[in-house]
């Protein structure tokens, strides 16, 4: 059978960026809540799933933990400043993760036709795919970050200025942000290799367990990848070294700590273009 082109968009887009910025958001938030309340309708299993995926995340932590019974620093960090990375890496990963994780399963949908009616909805195919299967039960991993990041704050013995308390607040926000954007640039590329969910995880779920340790005791030519490549040290490396007081292994230059906001734009504006490129290029499958 030919392939053919999906069915565009039966209604115009709303006029303005802004318009449309309310309008994805908007379709988003229904499709969330359609998901939410489905998955509240067994609420049993709900608790269950949750607690359990809280669980599970939190047996890397007691890895490190353990770890941290034979030595007393891992390439030349304390407990609680591993602490510091695992919590802001787990929390910012488990964000973009409750917001667009559904994403990784794009290749799935191409494959078997299904985005195809995601397309003739006169709304945004991205709010659509991202919020679709919405999954509360996600915040089990954010939640058990956080309590790992609150005892690592209470051990660190630092004076949290307002400086430190703003870097650490940022961080949380820029790196959901670049995390997400991970996300949606692995889906778009999902249009084009239709089963490459697995190399999509390596990048996210590979990428948040790195951060989980402290840069130096990886090669340096890593942790320039992760500088100037797919820039995940912005998420929590380059911040955490001002935030803990720490020496950069790497020699960068002081800014760099503060410019996860310029990293995450960068990503997001990357992540989007990738996103249209995607989409148009996506044949039906003609099912």
């Amino acid at each position: 059978m030919a392939e053919q082109r999906a069915v565009p968009a039966a209604l115009p887009a709303p006029a303005g960026l802004p318009a449309r910025i309310y309008e994805a958001l908007r379709v988003y938030a229904l499709v969330a809540r359609m998901w939410l309340r489905a998955s509240l309708a067994y609420r049993t299993s709900f608790w269950l799933t949750t607690i359990g995926n809280a669980v599970t995340s939190g047996l890397d932590f007691a890895v490190i933990a353990i770890m941290f019974l034979h030595t007393s620093a891992l390439g030349g960090w304390t407990l609680p400043q591993v602490a510091f990375l695992y919590g802001t890496s787990g929390a910012t990963l488990g964000l973009a993760d409750l917001a667009v994780g559904s994403l990784d399963q794009l290749g799935q949908r191409v494959r078997d036709g299904s985005v195809d009616t995601v397309l003739v909805r006169p709304a945004a195919a991205l709010a659509q795919l991202g919020a679709d299967r919405f999954a509360l039960r996600r915040t089990g991993r954010v939640v058990q970050s956080l309590l790992v990041l609150a005892w690592a704050v209470s051990r660190l013995h630092l004076d949290w200025t307002a400086g430190r308390l703003l870097v650490t607040a940022v961080l949380l926000v820029c790196g959901s942000v670049i995390f997400g954007s991970v996300f949606v640039a692995g889906a778009a590329f999902q249009f084009f290799a239709t089963d490459a969910a697995e190399v999509q995880n390596s990048v996210t779920y590979g990428g948040a367990t790195m951060l989980q340790y402290p840069p130096t005791i990886y090669a340096r030519d890593l942790v320039r990848g992760v500088v100037y490549g797919v820039p995940l040290a912005f998420v929590n490396w380059l911040p955490a070294l001002y935030v803990l007081g720490l020496p950069d292994p790497l020699g960068l230059p002081g800014w760099f700590r503060f410019a996860s906001p310029v990293a995450a734009l960068v990503c997001a504006t990357a992540a989007g273009l990738a996103w249209r490129a995607g989409l148009r290029a996506y044949r039906s499958t003609g099912s």
